[in-house]
């Protein structure tokens, strides 16, 4: 059985069960300045405003609430440049448990400080040397605790979708449908929920240009690795799409585009000069995709897009919107 028949919205449904009144319902929200910029009609899906700043905390607490207790108890181990690893780390404390965090030596600085505040013991790796999900797999053998991965788990795709889920709720009539790919576990949970919703909604998933594992990876047919990829999204800068995501994105993905990092500086800061919403780089790719017309919809469409973060270092958002 393949990994796109394995998993369905039923999956989705079980985990908003899990997760209500544990995260926020984020707001939809939209800006007539960006409908204005773009010539969509654009509604924001704000993960911006979830939980530990990101969807992330979707996907980590189904996760951890998927587990038995005794598991639960040992604790868990994850690798993330961020998000995940606040999402874990939150999700972790949530539930009684405690977590060890593999984060690149380059990560931002205040998602690593926020992790910690969340009470999660850090290891440190580098980005250009070291094997993170080796790392992590290790740490996991000797402690005893539970792999959390970033996107490459049902329960974790699961939890992400729940974020469209709520989309479609607020906006059942979407064109389209645009969120970020990385490993693919946000575009994997959402493109579900809207296949199986509404199979005519066109479900488009942005890469940065540099970090294109995935839309080289469907042009293929099959999953490509690249080298680690130099972008200002952070959360973007995975080298190949997940065994187990990629296959639903095969199958219920309509397109992928891809945006540059000056159009996703852009985009952030647009969101936040014109919309009034704080994204970091990542959480601005689908926009910036809007944005620019990279979309394969007609003007004029009804276009969800999720801001999948809001974990913005602050002196790059000055920086941003100094800029002109």
């Amino acid at each position: 059985m393949s990994a796109a028949s394995t998993f369905g919205i039923d999956d989705v449904y079980a985990a908003a069960r899990r997760l209500r009144d544990r995260i926020h319902r984020t707001p939809t929200l939209g800006s007539q300045s960006f409908n204005d910029a773009s010539g969509y009609r654009v509604f924001f899906k704000c993960e911006n405003l979830q939980r530990a700043g990101s969807f992330k905390i979707r996907g980590a607490l189904n996760k951890l609430l998927s587990l038995p207790d005794a598991d639960r108890a040992r604790g868990v181990v994850a690798y993330s440049s961020g998000n995940h690893a606040q999402g874990v780390a939150l999700a972790a404390r949530m539930v009684g448990s405690s977590a060890i965090i593999c984060m690149p030596t380059d990560a931002p600085a205040p998602k690593v400080e926020a992790t910690r505040n969340y009470g999660a013991e850090i290891v440190f790796y580098d980005r250009l040397k070291d094997d993170r999900a080796a790392l992590a797999g290790r740490i996991a053998a000797e402690t005893g605790r539970v792999l959390v991965p970033p996107y490459d788990d049902y329960a974790i795709i699961a939890g992400q979708g729940t974020a469209a889920l709520e989309l479609f709720q607020d906006v059942p009539a979407l064109d389209a449908l645009v969120t970020p790919v990385g490993g693919g576990g946000l575009m994997a949970g959402c493109a579900t929920v809207a296949k199986s919703l509404f199979p005519g909604t066109v479900v488009i998933g942005v890469e940065a240009d540099t970090a294109n594992d995935t839309y080289l990876s469907l042009q293929k047919g099959e999953r490509v690795t690249i080298a680690p990829p130099p972008t200002i999204a952070d959360g973007i800068r995975v080298t190949s799409p997940g065994a187990l995501t990629f296959p639903i994105l095969k199958e219920r993905l309509t397109d992928v585009s891809l945006v540059t990092d000056a159009e996703i500086v852009a985009a952030v800061r647009v969101l936040a000069l014109r919309a009034r919403i704080v994204v970091e780089p990542t959480g601005a790719v689908g926009a910036a995709a809007v944005l620019v017309g990279k979309l394969p919809v007609a003007r004029g469409a009804r276009v969800g897009v999720v801001l999948s973060g809001g974990n913005i270092d602050p002196d790059l958002l000055i920086q941003i919107l100094q800029s002109s």
